[in-house]
């Protein structure tokens, strides 16, 4: 017969519980016990059973992940971050798309979701979206990710901080006529968005500025609405001196208008985004940064702490910093 996890446990002087803990990545083992089992199990040649694992603890070993994109770069970019998570602690990941206007209408996930996972992140899904408040529903191990809920454990940044860090950099520059690209014409459905166009409006109004709804457009953060929106910011009689876009995809395609229309990012019009986009240095954008691959890695962590901690047991929510990365795209007025 082959290596069972009753001699790696009787090796290593543990029980096949905290044998399965530690293998598996779980919490509740302490550190020098996790990597004595690991080392031992190594040298046994011991590999643990998935599905003997998951009969024995009542778990599937599957986390969902629910977002309304797949392909767009800030929702790949966090799914990569959980997928490293998952991937260290010998999880699987079971990804679903929902609330995607884009797309024609799916299953509901909170009926997929019975028995076949131990836990559910959902990136940026509207708070009030009913297929949200269905998984809530089900009780089940949850974290949030780049949203807020009341009683759900999040993972966020402070979206009306970074949209006045980036308006804020834009004043101080001496720029007045300061135009927006905004996500959609519509009321917001997304968090971020709101918190964004109410961090904008709070430092115009403390600069004693107009917002100008002449000079704002919508770009549905995509880069091709990006390039539709600076086109109509640049059609208006006193086109604006500095632009705030509500994230770098949409600033990218800002660009592209702006070099259509020969002018120079930062030097006839200067251009900001949020996110820390992978291309923004090598677009010489001017940005307010996020973690988001952290985004995807601390909320995974979190929902792991979840699953593994007695019932009843609360997670906090997180709020992680911005930073703003200055580049060629914003100059004083002036320069």
């Amino acid at each position: 017969m082959g290596i069972t996890i009753r001699d790696v446990a009787l090796a290593a002087g543990v029980s096949t519980a905290t044998v399965s803990r530690a293998l598996r990545g779980l919490p509740n083992v302490d550190e020098r016990t996790r990597s004595r089992v690991q080392q031992i199990a190594a040298d046994l040649d011991y590999v643990i059973s998935p599905s003997a694992s998951r009969l024995a603890s009542g778990r599937t070993g599957s986390i969902a992940v629910i977002t309304p994109y797949i392909a767009r770069w800030f929702f790949s970019t966090v799914i990569s971050g959980v997928e490293s998570v998952l991937q260290n602690a010998g999880m699987d990941l079971l990804l679903m798309s929902v609330s995607n206007p884009d797309a024609p209408r799916r299953q509901p996930p909170a009926p997929r979701l019975r028995r076949r996972v131990d836990g559910v992140l959902v990136i940026a899904v509207p708070p009030d979206d009913p297929e949200l408040r269905d998984v809530v529903n089900l009780g089940m191990p949850m974290s949030l990710i780049g949203v807020s809920l009341q009683g759900v454990p999040s993972v966020t940044i402070d979206d009306v901080l970074a949209a006045r860090i980036a308006t804020q950099h834009l004043v101080n520059l001496g720029h007045r006529r300061i135009g927006v690209i905004a996500g959609s014409a519509i009321t917001a459905p997304f968090t971020a968005e709101h918190d964004r166009s109410r961090g904008f409006a709070e430092v115009m109004q403390e600069a004693g500025l107009q917002t100008d709804p002449m000079l704002e457009a919508f770009g549905h953060f995509t880069v091709a609405g990006g390039e539709q929106a600076m086109t109509a910011l640049l059609t208006q009689r006193q086109r604006p001196t500095a632009v705030f876009a509500m994230s770098d995809e949409m600033a990218f395609g800002a660009m592209r208008a702006l070099r259509a229309h020969g002018l120079t990012p930062g030097r006839e019009i200067s251009l900001i985004g949020i996110d820390g986009h992978d291309m923004s240095e090598l677009l010489d954008l001017t940005t307010v940064a996020q973690p988001v691959v952290d985004l995807g890695r601390i909320a995974a962590e979190a929902l792991l702490v979840q699953i593994g901690a007695a019932a009843g047991t609360a997670a906090e929510s997180v709020i992680v910093p911005t930073h703003l990365s200055v580049r060629g795209s914003t100059t004083p007025l002036d320069a």
